[in-house]
């Protein structure tokens, strides 16, 4: 094979194209852009590098990028989210180069992030940001081939702002995570059901009962919180924001700073983007076998080092994902997954139906920013409506649903200014 990789087993290849394929029933949005990408061909020569969760999902978005004519590269943008037979099947039968390997160190993630970059991207493809920031920081030499980026993520689109209001963003980024169709359905809906499916996994404890206290009420927060809820569990939600609190009482669950949920709590999960959420003085005062787990993109939201300190000794490996950690007084907390995303970690991920719409966003966007990017200053933009809406309408087709259309009186009353009661 003439391509460059670093996968975990080739041979696990003929699993993954059979789930990828089983992912590709759910999401007839792309398959309708990589029908029109593969007769249009609007990426052509175009290297793409793309930092992103390497799953079955992500599979039709490099098949759709590469029908379009694009050169594209794949790196995993989490050591432990990587799917082993995707990535080899994406290797083997499709010829796109993966660098990416389940449960790899730190060393050999950024040696990985390094590998898609030697490609000399025209467009990078972030799932946090990792990629735009060792390209700014490392990899600066390869700048002036780049002509604009998309980013997946909240976490990302928080780092990649603070680059442009710091003057350091070198080109376009289109923060595909602020697209409708992305964040009120994937955030919601996508994160809510596969963190507790994660959540669930690796622990099979019931919900039901429970005591779930969610950190956030963000949009992937509010999704888990109602899945848990829907579950039967006990939502206890805190937060930073008195809108979004007042939304989550006004929603019917309790709100509360987290030193008092602390002491409450039978599982935790986090989902803020911010360090520490859960600190040490958190675990000083939770129940006996509390459950302590982080759906955010990065693994700093649990004090990890700071548990490990407090613990006797080091932590034991109990199930898979899961890690119990004893205090001095005898009290265990499990933390599941090392801290990293559980749902992709433990799980896999969003449901292929959910992303479906935020691959197509990343597909669009990707040939906006190539046709716009004389246009377009080194800063953080929007989707554009247009594409919003033209997804949402392909969903709702794909799903059999219709919508109203105005007609011309309705038009005409909502552009006038004439008529009153």
């Amino acid at each position: 094979m003439s391509i460059d990789y670093d996968v975990k087993d080739l041979s696990l290849a003929q699993g993954g194209r059979l789930r990828i394929e089983w992912a590709e029933r759910e999401m007839p949005v792309l398959r309708l852009i990589r029908e029109q990408f593969a007769a249009e061909k609007p990426l052509k020569g175009v290297r793409m590098a793309a930092c992103l969760h390497i799953t079955t999902e992500t599979a039709n978005l490099a098949r759709t990028l590469q029908a379009g004519g694009a050169e594209v590269v794949l790196t995993a943008s989490n050591p432990l989210s990587t799917q082993d037979d995707a990535a080899a099947a994406l290797v083997s039968y499709y010829e796109i180069p993966v660098f990416a390997i389940k449960g790899e160190d730190n060393e050999t993630y950024y040696k990985h992030i390094h590998a898609a970059l030697d490609h000399k991207p025209h467009v990078t493809m972030d799932d946090g940001a990792d990629l735009v920031s060792i390209l700014h920081k490392e990899r600066t030499e390869l700048l002036g081939n780049v002509v604009g980026g998309t980013e997946e993520t909240t976490t990302g689109v928080i780092r990649l702002r603070a680059m442009a209001n710091n003057k350091v963003l070198r080109y376009p980024i289109i923060a595909v995570n602020d697209a409708l169709t992305k964040h009120l359905f994937d955030n919601r809906y996508g994160t809510g059901q596969s963190t507790l499916d994660g959540v669930i996994r690796a622990t099979n404890v019931l919900i039901a009962g429970k005591t779930v206290v969610v950190a956030g009420y963000g949009w992937c927060s509010r999704g888990i919180a109602m899945r848990a809820k829907g579950l039967g569990g006990n939502v206890i939600v805190t937060e930073i924001d008195p809108l979004k609190a007042l939304e989550a009482v006004m929603d019917g669950y309790r709100v509360m700073p987290m030193a008092e949920a602390a002491p409450l709590g039978d599982i935790f999960i986090t989902s803020t983007g911010d360090i520490n959420v859960l600190d040490t003085h958190h675990f000083e005062v939770m129940k006996d076998s509390a459950i302590v787990s982080n759906s955010g993109h990065f693994n700093v939201e649990i004090n990890i080092s700071g548990l490990q300190k407090m613990a006797k000794g080091a932590p034991r490996r109990v199930r898979p994902f899961v890690e119990e950690y004893v205090l001095p007084d005898g009290r265990r907390i499990f933390l599941l997954a090392e801290g990293r995303l559980v749902n992709l970690a433990a799980a896999e991920g969003h449901p292929s139906a959910v992303m479906d719409m935020s691959f197509a966003n990343q597909a669009l966007c990707s040939a906006y920013m190539l046709e716009h990017a004389d246009e377009l200053e080194k800063m953080v933009y929007s989707v554009p409506e247009a594409i919003d809406k033209e997804i949402a309408r392909l969903k709702l087709k794909a799903m059999g649903v219709q919508v109203d259309v105005l007609t011309p009186e309705q038009e005409a009353y909502l552009t006038s200014w004439e008529e009153g009661t």
